[in-house]
């Protein structure tokens, strides 16, 4: 076991080092929130055509080379691949003078014979886009060069070759994670740091058989780390995203991770939201989120009106600030029983107005869990710090747990993270449900409804650490000794300085 996730390990870290050495290509030519849809749609197209390779090989050898077997045995499985779509044709056509058009149609090719599972997934990359790769001799230079960085020997993406089943699905969030901290915040978008989907992910603890949602899920991480806490393939995937190129991305990301029937749709949630059952919303198990901090025209003129009365029972939420539009779609998307863990700014524990009687009414109802302070500046882009809210249906317990994981964190140059540790105590302690000092209180709701609602954490867990006491006479002795000293040192310089006639 230990060598084979040694192989695992040196595998992964060779396949990114590979494809994070051809994003070499594209530096200092665009910014990486450009190139990024060309390197990821290679390394897609790349695991195609290595698994369709492989798959091709075993089948042929199965039937003894009989043609007509062999085509129908590969229409069965999950993918169909034309020969003029494999990245080996397109290698092959490394010096054509049409080489941006002749991978476009390779992509259209995939998406068409493909199209329940592929259709629009190339939608928002053209690899013979003039305005951003340049004239005809500029552009075929740029794709020739990304080709040959994926036809690197080491890059072998056969199933066989790929110890441990997320390894390409691994190398695609390493990639997505280093293009959204190049990217800064409009990286951010589109990405939660890994250690912050790993808490959300344990927090609702998804089990077999279950529905998991994310209704702002972006390129998927949080659904994929939820759905790792299942244990096997025995689960339903669905999420959508407002960002068309974002979505593609997600869409990307679950068929590396083997994951090929979640549902990721494309549009606003919000205003538009497209997981319906009876014409109504979709229920959920288990929903994790991590959307827009205060997002500005989330669409509050139109929430009166909403057509599945989302906001019937609470106040509009402000039109500058969407946070608790989210927080109320997902509470209505819940099922009986289910459970939901969201990433919010600091400001949905205090603020006022409309956003106060909403926080209300969810405390009243008995909905809220656990809060949850994280450290400042985890996230892409932003360095203020964000909270964990905890909902859940069917709530026995008359209490909420207060967490103040501020200071738990690895300090970094550009940014911090949570190591494995800080991760494990944040989670054991909301499992355990338990007070701990200066970390964790267990308020009861009374407790709340007296501090009039607001959650702020330092209300409830108090992390003041007295400062030591000073010895007054003990510091007049030292500071006296210091003078002393000093004065001696500078008789004797005077005395150097003397003998040297300066």
């Amino acid at each position: 076991m230990i060598e084979q996730n040694n192989m695992t390990k040196t595998t992964q870290e060779v396949i990114n080092h590979v494809v994070w050495k051809a994003c070499d290509t594209f530096r200092g030519t665009m910014d990486s929130s450009q190139y990024k849809d060309y390197i990821l749609s290679m390394l897609f197209v790349k695991h195609l055509s290595d698994f369709y390779k492989e798959k091709y090989e075993e089948i042929s050898l199965r039937y003894e080379g009989d043609k007509d077997r062999i085509i129908r045995a590969l229409a069965r499985e999950k993918f169909i691949l034309d020969e003029t779509c494999t990245f080996e044709y397109l290698l092959k056509n490394k010096e054509a003078d049409n080489l941006g058009e002749i991978i476009n149609k390779a992509l259209a090719r995939i998406e068409e014979d493909n199209l329940e599972k592929l259709e629009g997934i190339f939608r928002n990359v053209d690899f013979n886009n003039r305005q951003v790769l340049g004239d005809t001799k500029e552009r075929n230079s740029i794709l020739r060069n990304l080709l040959e960085d994926f036809s690197d020997t080491r890059l072998d993406l056969r199933p066989s070759n790929l110890i441990g089943n997320d390894i390409i699905g691994d190398s695609y969030e390493y990639l997505i994670s280093h293009f959204a901290s190049d990217a800064g915040k409009k990286g951010g978008e589109f990405f939660t740091p890994s250690e912050v989907s790993t808490i959300l992910a344990k927090l609702v603890a998804a089990k077999e058989g279950e529905r998991i949602y994310d209704p702002t899920c972006g390129s998927g991480s949080l659904l994929i780390k939820a759905s790792k806490e299942v244990g096997n393939h025995n689960f339903a995937i669905y999420g959508q995203e407002k960002n068309g190129q974002t979505q593609a991305l997600c869409r990307m990301n679950m068929y590396l991770h083997e994951i090929n029937d979640a549902k990721i749709t494309w549009g606003d949630t919000i205003r538009n939201p497209l997981h319906i059952e009876n014409d109504h919303l979709m229920k959920f198990d288990v929903i994790v989120a991590n959307p827009p901090f205060s997002l500005d025209k989330w669409g509050a003129d139109e929430a009166e009106n909403d057509t599945f009365k989302r906001f019937r029972n609470y106040a509009i939420p402000p039109k500058s600030k969407g946070d608790y539009a989210f927080v109320i779609h997902m509470i209505q998307s819940l099922n009986e029983n289910g459970r939901m863990a969201v990433v919010l700014p600091h400001g949905v524990l205090f603020r006022g107005s409309s956003e106060g009687k909403i926080r209300q009414a969810l405390i009243d109802e008995n909905l809220l869990d656990a809060v949850i302070g994280l450290p400042a500046n985890l996230f892409f882009g932003t360095g203020i710090p964000a909270c964990i809210l905890v909902f859940k249906k069917n709530r026995q317990n008359k209490d909420i747990l207060f967490i103040d994981a501020s200071n738990e964190c690895q300090k970094g140059k550009n940014q911090n993270n949570l190591n494995d540790k800080q991760i494990s105590t944040i989670i054991s302690t909301y499992n355990n449900r338990q007070e701990v000092e200066k970390y964790a209180h267990l308020a009861s709701i009374e407790e709340v409804k007296t501090n009039e609602y607001n959650l702020n954490i330092p209300r409830y867990v108090d992390t003041f650490e007295e400062e030591e006491q000073i010895d007054l006479e003990s510091t007049k002795t030292n500071i006296a000794t210091l003078e002393l000293e000093l004065s001696e040192i500078k008789t004797k310089m005077n005395k150097f300085l003397s003998e040297l006639g300066l």
